[in-house]
Order: C-alpha cells, then structure tokens, then sequence
C-alpha cells in the first residue's frame, strides 16, 4: 500500500463534521480495530475546504480515543498520511493521523445553528 504525506496546511480550515468514534471491524460483535500496538482506532470526519473551493468531508483514523473533540470545532491534525487501496474492483483513499487535537478558543456549532 503507497503512503503519501499531507501537507495538511494547504487544506485550509480543518472541522469536526462527525466527532470520534471507534472504528468497528466486525458489525455482529463490534469488535473495535486495534492498531499494531493493540491500541483501539478511532475515526473523526473532517471537513476540509481549501480557498473557497466546495467543501469536501474525509474520514481520519487516528489511534486511541481523541479527547475534547466535538462537532464544529476547528481541529489540529498532525502527521497526516494518505493510503491507496484497491479491492477487487473497489478503489479508494484512506487517512490516516499521528494525532487529532481541537484548537482552543474555536466556536462549537450548536444543533440551533448559533455558535
């Protein structure tokens, strides 16, 4: 699998559109993916919009539970990496983080609407 870094400050705002949430590998037992330290991964949506362009949401794997994260804050990613996969017919891009961590003092979007 090739991995490519991200230069994760020309992405522009990076924000939480989904908080995190433990990544399941097998939906009957929810048994939760490990990494290969043992340690449980975790996923967060993020937002991404660079320049005005479209908004565009990607799902980071970050292992161990991030803290202080909630829906609407402006977030911090670190060590960002880029995998292509490709299964049978299926192809794709996945995201992976050395960590996810919010900026303090960012408005959280409240289910109103107001921040």
């Amino acid at each position: 699998m090739q991995s490519i870094p991200v230069d994760t400050g020309r992405l522009g705002v990076l924000r939480c559109a989904i908080a995190p949430e433990a990544k399941i590998t097998n939906s009957e037992t929810q048994e939760v993916k490990r990494d290969r330290d043992g340690n449980p991964v975790w996923t967060v949506a993020v937002t991404v919009r660079q320049d005005g362009r479209r908004i565009s949401v990607i799902e980071i794997a970050v292992s161990g539970q991030p803290r202080g994260i909630e829906e609407g804050q402006i977030l911090k990613v670190t060590g960002l990496t880029a995998f292509m996969w490709a299964m049978g017919d299926r192809h794709g891009v996945s995201f992976r983080a050395d960590a996810i961590t919010p900026v303090h003092g960012t408005p959280v979007q409240t289910k109103g609407g107001e921040a």
